[in-house]
Formats: C-alpha cells, structure tokens, sequence
C-alpha cells in the first residue's frame, strides 16, 4: 500500500487539488495518505475536506492528520513538500515592507530578489530538517519539493542531502503552455515541446502543434506575429516583450518574470510600470484577497455534501503514478545540472523534462541552450549560489553579495542600500533565520 506524507497540508486549497490528483487513480484508491501541519485548525480542515473528497469519488483511503511531522513521515513513499516558513505575516510582509522603504518594490518576491534570498534563507533549514527525519524514518522515499524559491531550495538539498530523493515540481511550464494554447487558439492537448533553463526561467527550445495526420507545424512564428502586432494580452506584455527581444517564449508569468530582470520596474520610470502593466505588491493582494475570502471557502468546503474533483494539472500524482505503476510518463522538473545543460554550471538546479518510471526521476540531457539565454539564466543563478553560500558556510557577507549581484535590486540601490537594507531584513526576521556570522 502507498504511503503519502503531505507535510504544509494546512495550505488546505492546494492539498484539496493534490489529494484530489492522487485519488482519481485507482492504483491509490485505497492508499495511506498522511497530513501535517503545525497549524492545528488548518489541518483539522483539510482532513475533513481529504475525506469528503474521498467520499466524492467513492474510494476509501485511509486519512490521518497529525501536527508531529515524525509520524506523518513514518514509512513514506513519497513526501510532498508545500510550507511556507514564517508565513504570509510575519514573512512574506517583511519581505515586501522593508525593501519598499528604499525604493525597491516586487511582485511576488518568492523567488528572487532580496524577497527570493530571505525566503531561501529562512526554508532551506527547515528542509535540511525534514530531510534529517526523512533519512531515519523513510530512507527511500522520494520528495516532491514544492516550495519556493524553488531552485535555493533544490540546490540546498543537492548539495547538503544528496542521499534524499527529490525533484523540485512547478507549474509554471504546463501552465504557460496552457495560456499559449488560448492565445493560438490550438488544442492544449496537441502541443509538442521542449522546455529547458532553470526554474521560473525556462525557455520553449521548440513549440509545435501536431496535426490529425501526424505533421507538425512550428507555433513560434504565429506567436512572433502576436507580439509584432502588439495584440498580446495585456497582462502577458512583459514575457511577448522578451520574446521580441530574444526570439524565445520564458515560462514565468509576466509580473514574475519582471522582477527577475533589470529592465521593467524601475522608480525613476513610472510609464514602464504602466507600459508593461506590472501589478507592483502582486503577491500581498492576492494574500489580503485569499486571507479575507478564507472563511466563507472554509465554510463552503466544510459543509458541502459532495466536492468537485478533477484533475488539476499539478505534476505530483502523475510522477507517483509512474513510480508505482511503472508505466513512463514524463514531466519538467527541477533538478541537479550533471551533464544536462552543457552551458549552465555543473550541480547548479535546472529545470529540464525527466522521464518518470519505477526508477524514479531520469534527467534528460538538453545540450546546449542559445548562449543569450544562458547568459541572462545565469544572472540568477549568481544570486542563488551565494544564497547558497551563506546557508552553507553560516557567513552573513555572503547575503549581501547575493543581494548585490540580484539584478533588479542592483539596478535600483546602491552598494550601502543594500548592505543597509540586507541588516535591515536580517534584523526584522530574527528568529527565522539561522544564525550567520
């Protein structure tokens, strides 16, 4: 019998989409599905939403719910992974509140930028902790690590728990295609592509339709028309605004992708933000949005008689399934660069297709990226390695090089703004973060 461990189950929306995933394959039917959260009454929720969505497709696994993250891993196979350290407040609002007092603003700030770094640096021991727990209690199960920043958090474990199996998973690759699709006006289910780079920056090498009778036909050149006519939608206008500018379509949504480049938000060039339509404080609206929406949707979870379930497009139950059943299926995940893209840098986190079977993750090597690609790739992974650093060295100077070479942060502030706003950060998370000398 499967034995699933959801540690951050208290994020009881997206464990309803996961759990939902998982049952709708009879091969789980009658599995073991394990919630943990240190939240008590998020948790006391989601096990009774996990239980109507079992009631609602007529299958009886067996739910437990405990706040002991030790007995949720008990005898895992696999361990999906969705927390977010120091929450909305006081984590995410620090991250956003002191940067914006120098003149920084983000969007979402989870992945890169001083908001990315100070969120890697309060998740990844937490990681290191429940991989810890993971070597004594399920030594063979696999981790499917959901939490951003996605690539610190990858790397961290590559690096600092190589013996525990882990892919990082997103959505940002099947999602955009999905969007494209619309915007095409082809059948999401006919597309063919290739997708490669790092997380949150991944580029389409290759974007075809296949026809009924088997041909192909390159959708690079109907989208390069798209952002030629300037008839793209307005929310998407940064990412077409790249494609005019490199030649490739980048996985990340628009107002993401904007506050890992220098060239979008800018204090001094208000008419960017309007150009572009950058929704600055993205993130802290849809968090005041979902906080404020939370009870009524806790209300109508709790009391509904029946849930819809139906796929939600997540990559979890899908790799599980492959596990299990050892029929291949394959996905974009977020791995270790051993010889997989030969112009990033070795052991740095990729995110590339893999081949999922009973042998678990098999990276598949891409080659060679168009160098400008590379290039702009590797901006980011500056600041992710010495976020890296400073995790695994303890030294506190490393956080102000990583915040020095982020490329949005360094084109907005000075070298004594960011070590100011750096102690700033350290100073206003306390607790949460480990101690740097």
């Amino acid at each position: 019998m499967t034995r699933v461990c959801m540690i951050g189950a208290g994020s009881t929306v997206f464990m309803k989409n996961l759990v939902g995933d998982i049952l709708l394959n009879d091969v789980f039917a009658d599995c073991e599905i394990a919630l943990h959260d240190i939240d008590e009454a998020r948790l006391k929720t989601s096990a009774i939403v996990a239980a109507k969505i079992a009631d609602s497709l007529s299958v009886s696994p067996t739910i437990t719910a405990t706040t002991d993250r030790r007995e949720a891993l008990k005898d895992a196979d696999f361990v999906i992974v969705m927390i977010q350290v120091a929450g909305y407040k006081p984590g995410t609002v620090t991250d956003f509140e002191i940067p914006k007092r120098y003149g920084l603003r983000q969007t979402i700030a989870d992945t890169l930028g001083v908001g990315g770094i100070m969120r890697g640096l309060r998740t990844v021991p937490v990681l290191l902790e429940i991989a810890n727990d993971m070597r004594e209690l399920c030594p063979k199960a696999l981790m499917l690590q959901y939490v951003n920043p996605m690539a610190i958090n990858c790397w961290a474990l590559n690096r600092m728990a190589p013996d525990i199996r882990h892919v990082g998973l997103c959505h940002s690759v099947q999602g955009t295609a999905w969007e494209l699709s619309k915007d095409l006006g082809v059948d999401y289910k006919s597309l063919r592509y290739q997708c490669a780079g790092i997380n949150h920056m991944a580029f389409y090498t290759r974007f075809e339709h296949e026809r009924p009778d088997g041909t192909r036909e390159d959708l690079y050149p109907r989208l390069k028309e798209i952002a030629a006519s300037d008839a793209e939608p307005e929310w998407n206008k940064v990412r077409y605004e790249v494609l005019r500018r490199t030649g490739y379509f980048v996985t990340e949504s628009s107002e993401h992708f904007a506050e890992y480049v220098p060239w979008f938000i800018k204090r001094d060039r208000p008419e960017l933000i309007e150009k572009f339509n950058i929704p600055l404080d993205e993130y802290i609206r849809r968090c005041e949005e979902q906080i404020s929406a939370w009870d009524a949707q806790e209300r109508d979870l709790v009391s509904a008689n029946r849930l819809e379930v139906k796929f939600s497009g997540e990559y979890g139950a899908k790799i599980m399934r492959a596990v299990v059943s050892g029929k291949p299926a394959v996905i974009n995940g977020n791995v270790a660069n051993h010889g997989l893209i030969d112009n990033l840098p070795a052991g740095a986190c990729v995110e590339v297709p893999c081949r999922i079977d009973a042998n678990g993750v098999t990276p598949t090597n891409v080659g060679t990226l168009p160098p400008h690609l590379a290039a702009l790739m590797q901006t980011n992974i500056n600041v992710q390695a010495l976020t890296l650093e400073a995790l695994a060295t303890g030294k506190r100077e490393h956080i102000y090089h990583a915040a020095m070479l982020d490329p949005h942060t360094a084109a907005e502030l000075s070298l004594d703004q960011i070590w100011n706003l750096v102690d700033d950060l350290i100073e206003a998370h306390g607790d949460w973060l480990p101690r740097f000398r």
